[in-house]
């Protein structure tokens, strides 16, 4: 995206140089005037040292002070730009210099990509931070986009958690050793927490550690609202969803994360209505798009589940795991021929791609093959299934609660939840307003 006129672009950040003002990701950031002077001086000569006497003629309009004070504004500007204030470099007898790195198109390209929010958008985004990292090893928003396309990958099932974590693991160590640890960072370190190792009040410490040190840290609002909801703190979830809104209300993950938490709190109007939200907004966020789909289903509107389901699976037809959730919606709906059929289909995929086994108990929990559907729950531990977070609220997996199998998987995979409460052996989660007969038992033969 080109920067408007009178206005320059580098990195997250647009400098308007006719007010001047800085923004970072659209948000206005605290600099006096002397400090942006500096820093449009440096903008403009990008690239190029800016000798003491050039940077007084034209950030200081002439008027005479010393290089302490030079150096104290320069300070300013740097500490303002956070993990990018690295690239104001001081050269003793040339002046100071402002470099940003030439994998700048690498990196946005891959941004670009990643906000699709398919596998084959995070897949590209990958191979442009790869490059980026190759041509400039020291650039660490190239490591940064590295780690968070494993993240997204493994987060969605989109490919095998127990691979993916330990690349995002590598990538988010050598951008830490570059930068540090910033709020994003940590967030994202927070998020790999809970979602693949479970340490529910660990990851909860790191991510209220990066909203206190940045309230608009990369997701942040999102991934603590998902962390509340798994474990029963509904209110809490919402109302840090809200908090979400009120710093980015078109982020298309809060309504898909509020359609989720309000699913598992059993209130499935309000599902609906963020969930139809998702659509107005995000038509084509395949993701939200089936948890619109899943708020249908769980109010027992099979057949527009069905359809809202079925239109997702087209979006991302490399994301199996919604397929999976289709065929449990046609089950569900008395449509096994047609459930079977999918499952069939998923059975083939396995042989030469990756598909969550979470997603296949859930389906065959649908089809009332509770045994193999407890199968595969246990193959979905040895595979360390993302989903498996969810666990505890998933209104899917009721009928299973029962068992003495399920909970001691669920004991299992909280083991090092920290302060999360265990629920008894018979533990159901309510499910309000279902229609009658809306999830019978099937005993479908394959």
């Amino acid at each position: 995206m080109q920067a408007p006129v009178g206005h320059i672009a580098f990195g997250p950040f647009c400098l308007n140089i006719e007010a001047p003002r800085l923004l970072r990701d659209g948000v206005e950031l605290e600099l006096r005037p002397q400090a942006l002077y500096a820093l449009t001086t440096l903008v403009q000569n990008s690239g190029r040292c800016v000798a003491y006497e050039d940077m007084i003629s034209a950030a200081w309009h002439g008027i005479c002070v010393s290089r302490h004070t030079v150096a104290v504004t320069v300070g300013e500007v740097k500490k303002a730009l956070r993990e990018y204030g690295a690239w104001i470099s001081y050269h003793p007898r040339f002046g100071y210099r402002l470099d940003v790195p030439k994998t700048e198109d690498l990196i946005r390209n891959g941004w670009h990509y990643w906000h699709r929010h398919t596998r084959e958008g995070f897949e590209k985004a990958l191979c442009s931070f790869q490059a980026a990292a190759r041509d400039q090893g020291g650039d660490f928003r190239a490591y940064a986009g590295i780690c968070r396309c494993y993240l997204m990958l493994g987060t969605f099932s989109m490919r095998p958690p127990r691979d993916m974590y330990p690349a995002f693991l590598d990538a988010h160590k050598k951008a830490s050793q570059l930068v540090g640890l910033t709020a994003d960072l940590r967030a994202d370190r927070a998020q790999g927490l809970h979602i693949f190792e479970r340490k529910v009040a660990e990851a909860e410490s790191e991510l209220l550690h990066a909203k206190r040190e940045n309230p608009r840290a990369f997701g942040v609002d999102t991934r603590l609202a998902m962390l509340y909801a798994a474990s029963r703190r509904f209110d809490d979830a919402l109302e840090v969803i809200q908090e979400g809104y009120a710093a980015d209300s078109l982020w298309p993950i809060l309504p898909s994360a509020e359609t989720l938490i309000r699913c598992w709190k059993g209130d499935f109007d309000g599902a609906l209505a963020s969930g139809r939200k998702i659509l107005d907004l995000h038509p084509y966020f395949s993701l939200g798009r089936a948890y619109f789909a899943h708020a249908l289903e769980l109010s027992g509107q099979f057949e527009e589940a069905a359809a809202q389901y079925r239109l997702a699976c087209v979006m991302s037809p490399d994301l199996f795991k919604l397929r999976a959730d289709e065929a449990g919606c046609l089950a569900r709906s008395h449509r096994e021929a047609e459930a079977i059929t999918i499952l069939r289909e998923l059975w083939q995929l396995r042989l030469s791609d990756y598909v969550d086994a979470y997603a296949v108990a859930s389906l065959l929990c649908a089809l009332g093959r509770h045994d193999e559907a407890l199968d595969e729950l246990e193959q979905a531990e040895v595979e360390n299934s993302t989903s498996l977070f969810i666990l505890d609220v998933d209104h899917r997996m009721n009928e299973l609660r029962g068992s003495p199998r399920f909970l001691a998987l669920r004991n299992r995979v909280f083991r090092n939840a920290g302060a999360t409460p265990a629920p008894g052996l018979r533990t159901l989660l309510t499910v309000p307003n279902r229609p009658k007969d809306s999830n019978p038992r099937h005993r479908a033969a394959s």
